[in-house]
């Protein structure tokens, strides 16, 4: 096991009826005036929103509004909103709904304490001031609830690129499942994808990799896959749903990663460079990328490969295992091929350009050329 650090200060808050008391939670930090940043008026329909406000309202908290955030976030979105947090004095941001809330929330949040332009964090700089971020999940997927990182696409630039810093994670995250049990069918395959994604990256390119790891991992994705065959029979099972969104939060809130060394997330790289052209829902790029990767991967790490297929599905070999979860991912109905997404001839070209700079900036050149990326996607054609 690598020498490591590890951090985690978010407060869940896991179960039934939790949002009815995010007013409470919020007013031990000091919270006057949220900036709620939400989707679409469904949070309203739902009663959802009155819900938390009302409970808000309880504790003396008001608030403003910003909805509207897409499923893809932008840039343009997270500059609406610091504008507003800062001109109506927001002490503290609350998101409602799935992880492109949460994300530009968390962008919002530096922003709102920050006098130049927020896409310098997206490059690099450091965070060191930002609003406290509370949030309700609608949508279990990116593990942005107990995690420091954001995604945001550039709208103008159509770069797609991430934020990072301590200040970030959210002082209390409220899961309920009950909450998610609307989650189109559509989106809940594609957040399966998603998490297996999360879960892969270290565990296949890792020069580091501890055997708790390993295992922790394939335990996730083994609940993802038994949960995601549960919901699509009943998506009213909650107990189904309470484990796929716990294995949403556990795959990226950095336990998958402790003690890991030399990892990075060549199925991201290429899949944010898809949902930046041709704005391909997140996990369905990912699960058109994930099983033409890995066979083009598997040579360098063999062996993990041949544990993959015998611990997540029983077989015997590295190719039978890839089969075996495109198969999976060919029969919940989350795609696998560039033409199911659209991206052939010319949005092909743009997307191996897009992916190719963000290899550039992501530091994974070395491996991952445009050719390279070619060869990968030429594997889910």
């Amino acid at each position: 096991m690598y020498s490591f650090s590890f951090y985690n200060p978010t407060r869940i808050e896991f179960g039934a009826d939790k949002e009815k008391q995010m007013g409470d939670f919020m007013a031990q930090f000091g919270v006057k005036k949220a900036l709620i940043v939400y989707g679409s008026e469904r949070i309203k329909k739902s009663g959802l929103f009155d819900d938390v406000t009302e409970n808000l309202a309880a504790n003396s908290i008001e608030f403003v509004e910003l909805g509207g955030v897409k499923s893809n976030p932008l840039l343009s979105k997270v500059n609406e909103g610091i504008a507003l947090a800062k001109q109506n004095g927001a002490d503290s941001i609350l998101s409602i709904g799935g992880g492109s809330c949460l994300d530009s929330a968390k962008a919002i949040a530096a922003g709102a304490k920050y006098d130049g332009d927020v896409w310098d964090f997206f490059g690099g700089k450091t965070i060191e001031d930002a609003l406290p971020i509370f949030d309700i999940m609608t949508l279990a997927a990116t593990g942005s609830e107990m995690n420091d990182g954001g995604v945001v696409m550039n709208d103008e630039t159509k770069q797609k690129y991430g934020v990072h810093g301590t200040l970030l994670y959210p002082k209390v995250s409220v899961i309920n499942p009950a909450l998610q049990s609307t989650v189109s069918r559509d989106y809940l395959v594609y957040s399966a994808a998603d998490i297996i994604a999360h879960s892969i990256e270290g565990y296949f390119t890792a020069d580091v990799q501890p055997d708790i790891i390993n295992m922790l991992i394939e335990a996730n994705i083994k609940t993802v896959i038994k949960a995601t065959e549960i919901l699509l029979a009943n998506p009213q099972d909650l107990d189904a749903r309470g484990d796929f969104a716990w294995a949403a939060t556990m795959a990226l809130n950095g336990l998958t990663y402790v003690g890991t060394h030399g990892f990075s997330y060549p199925n991201h790289m290429i899949g944010h460079a898809m949902r930046a052209v041709n704005d391909t829902p997140h996990g369905a790029s990912l699960s058109v990328v994930m099983p033409a990767w890995m066979t083009w991967w598997k040579a360098r790490n063999p062996a993990q490969f041949k544990r993959f297929a015998k611990e997540i599905f029983g077989l015997d070999s590295a190719d039978a295992g890839i089969a075996a979860l495109k198969a999976w991912f060919d029969k919940i109905g989350t795609p696998t091929t560039l033409a199911q997404v659209g991206v052939t001839g010319e949005v092909l070209e743009a997307v191996l350009d897009n992916a190719a700079q963000n290899a550039v900036d992501w530091q994974m050149s070395d491996i991952y050329s445009r050719k390279a990326i070619a060869e990968v996607l030429a594997l889910a054609e």
